[in-house]
């Protein structure tokens, strides 16, 4: 068990002013959340330019695609009225590639792809279909020949679920769409070797998840006048208890893909059927949940074909090296917290840049024989915010129920004008990330910012079930969601409030998607915490079950067990089930056109809290999905949640307007 960080109270050489914990006026305002925000979400390097693309609040959330030219020139490739966004699996991912200076992409409004060359207008290549935004593209590459696509397309033009298959797709869009992969649930990454000859690709079916057991494969493929076709088709690795993903081919044409055979994820060269042989000595995890298409964590050189991978250990972000020629490796550690999207041009890399103090950043990694040498290339924002106003995550380890150890970075409250009273420690939040298959990070987060320079203290908790430490912590959460997550949080809470950092009389919880139904759970089934924030939550697995989406409709068979066997199982951990465990205030936030987890959840836990006489706030947001991308419902969100915890907890919220209206607030003491 790790100790547990200290507070420094004294962070520069002007005395501080005193301000409860909670109500310090703060450098990051509603405004500086939205008003220049851009989230990066993807890069690539092709030649002398790299690309990237952004999701961009004030524009309503669309994601634009940037390319920046060798004398730092930066120019927005699509027009207006275009967005590089797919709805494949609904949380897309993989919506854009390149190749030889044409930008191909999804556009979100109607789904069908299209090519752009920069400075002209965008050319829709795949039909019309007969269904508004019926086929829907991602995860694409460009064969060798540059005649083909091959990519990702889920099929809703039918009666019943979707069909997801792998197609060609010419690139001047001259030719019908080719079906060369179909017959599975699920299928990722077509990847053409690079003399154009074989195809590599995964593939899953119900109810198995990307992180469960999952197959690669491989085809011949046969290439010619802007069409594909494949045969003899063979699977050489995966299969059950064994999640293969990122299948990537070297330069000399050897097969490699991620696997977590041996508990981490890690690469590995195929060396023939279910005959892998790992590549790096990594002291981390290579890769992270397929939640969306497009995730690279390597990549090769060229022209020496060496391998370049990056992970991320205590210490921070980590290059590993491993020459083709002698097979030897190289480990540099960054001074960077993670690497995300890492994908090598040439003999160096591009990537997006994870830092303790900065937003995101594009960088290209220069592989020089003394080491990685990183530049710049797309900077974050200037948030005019010195380093005593940031907390930096302390990672921290604890002890949960059943003598397991639980995982969570904690946050320390820091503003460089404000410290709380000496005899007063400060309300924590607690932060259940989503998924739940998925993990919290440890790099600059505005939004956990936010919290921390008002006097929050902050835990972001790495439960039972999360990415980063292996199968076996993964797998923690199989048949217990609902019940690891919420001891870890709680442990997580007490662990700080026993440790005196935190009061323990001021914990809120707050979390988005399974976060969210992780937070109703925690105020139904314990008496922990003193309110809570529910953004777009799950309040009933059966309806979450019955309702979804494709790509997450048997979920539920490996987080809770399969139905009916598991019926009661489904309905005692519900919280909507459990609406007499509620008595503390909650607000709920929810996007009105949410096809994940339908707006009827929140409606009726809110429906259900107002019956009881529990306070409680909603606000619902029409034009939003699953995550809030419109600046007027960012800044909207964050002034309500802060308004709602100081009208609970007792203190003043400099710089909010009028304040959150919460039904029953008459019950509030204070």
């Amino acid at each position: 068990m790790s100790a547990a960080p200290g507070y420094d109270r004294h962070m520069n050489d002007s005395t501080p002013q005193t301000l409860p914990f909670g109500s310090w006026p703060s450098p990051v305002t509603t405004s500086l959340l939205v008003e220049g925000a851009a989230s990066l979400t993807d890069v690539w390097g092709e030649g002398d330019a790299v690309w990237w693309s952004e999701r961009r609040p004030q524009e309503a959330g669309r994601i634009q695609i940037v390319r920046r030219d060798p004398d730092g020139t930066t120019t927005d490739v699509l027009p207006e009225g275009f967005n590089a966004r797919t709805r494949v699996h609904e949380y897309g991912g993989g919506a854009w590639w390149v190749a030889r200076g044409v930008v191909y992409f999804a556009n979100w409004s109607d789904q069908r792809l299209y090519r752009v060359v920069p400075g002209s207008q965008p050319e829709a290549i795949t039909p019309e279909p007969t269904v508004s935004a019926g086929w829907r593209y991602a995860d694409g590459r460009v064969t060798p020949d540059g005649e083909s696509i091959v990519c990702v397309r889920e099929d809703h033009t039918g009666d019943g679920e979707a069909v997801n298959e792998i197609v060609s797709i010419a690139v001047d869009g001259s030719k019908e769409p080719t079906v060369l992969v179909t017959g599975r649930d699920f299928v990722a990454a077509p990847r053409p070797s690079p003399d154009g000859k074989q195809l590599a690709w995964i593939a899953w079916d119900h109810p198995s998840m990307p992180w469960d057991d999952t197959e690669l494969w491989v085809a011949h493929m046969h290439a010619a006048g802007g069409q594909a076709t494949i045969d003899r088709a063979r699977r050489v690795a995966g299969g059950r208890d064994e999640a293969v993903m990122q299948p990537r081919w070297s330069r000399h044409g050897m097969l490699h893909v991620i696997s977590d055979r041996k508990d981490m994820w890690n690469v590995y060269r195929v060396d023939g059927v279910d005959t892998l042989a790992p590549m790096l000595d990594a002291d981390g995890e290579v890769g992270a949940p397929a939640w969306i298409f497009g995730l690279s964590a390597y990549g090769f050189t060229r022209p020496d074909g060496d391998l370049v991978a990056t992970w991320s250990n205590d210490t921070g972000a980590v290059v590993g090296v491993v020459s083709h020629d002698e097979g030897s490796q190289a480990t540099y550690q960054l001074p960077l917290k993670s690497l995300g999207f890492l994908r090598t041009n040439g003999d160096e890399a591009v990537a997006i840049a994870h830092t303790s103090t900065r937003e995101p950043e594009v960088v290209r990694i220069r592989l020089e024989s003394g080491g990685p040498d990183v530049d710049v290339l797309r900077p974050s924002r200037d948030l005019q915010l010195s380093d005593e106003d940031i907390s930096v995550a302390q990672p921290i380890a604890f002890p949960s129920k059943d003598g397991r150890t639980a995982h969570a970075l904690f946050y320390e409250p820091k503003n460089a004008e404000y410290v709380g009273p000496v005899d007063q420690q400060p309300p924590l939040v607690v932060m259940s990330h989503g998924g739940p298959t998925s993990a919290a990070q440890s790099s600059f987060n505005l939004g956990i910012q936010y919290w921390t320079t008002r006097g929050f203290a902050v835990v972001d908790v790495n439960y039972g079930g999360s990415t980063g430490y292996g199968r076996a912590y993964r797998n923690l959460l199989r048949g217990s969601w609902g019940v690891v997550d919420i001891e870890d949080c709680c442990a997580a809470a007490e662990f700080l409030a026993d440790q005196g950092l935190v009061d323990g009389d001021r914990l809120v919880i707050r979390g988005g998607s399974a976060g969210g139904f992780t937070t109703l759970a925690a105020l139904a089934f314990t008496d922990t915490f003193k309110a809570g924030a529910n953004h777009y939550g799950v309040s009933d697995m059966v309806t979450l079950d019955d309702g979804t989406h494709k790509f997450e409709s048997q979920y539920m068979v490996s987080m809770v067990g399969p139905r009916p066997e598991a019926d009661d199982l489904f309905h005692e951990r519900s919280p909507i089930n459990n609406v007499d465990g509620f008595s503390v205030p909650l607000i709920t936030f929810q996007g009105l056109d949410d096809q994940i987890v339908l707006p009827e959840q929140s409606e009726r836990i809110v429906a259900a809290l107002d019956a009881k006489g529990v306070p409680h706030a909603y606000m619902a947001f029409e034009g939003e999905q699953h995550g809030f991308r419109q600046a007027e419902t960012i800044v909207a969100v964050a002034d309500a949640e802060l308004s709602f915890y100081g009208q609970v907890l007792g203190f003043d919220t400099p710089g909010v307007g009028e304040p959150v209206k919460i039904v029953h607030g008459e019950s509030l003491e204070g």
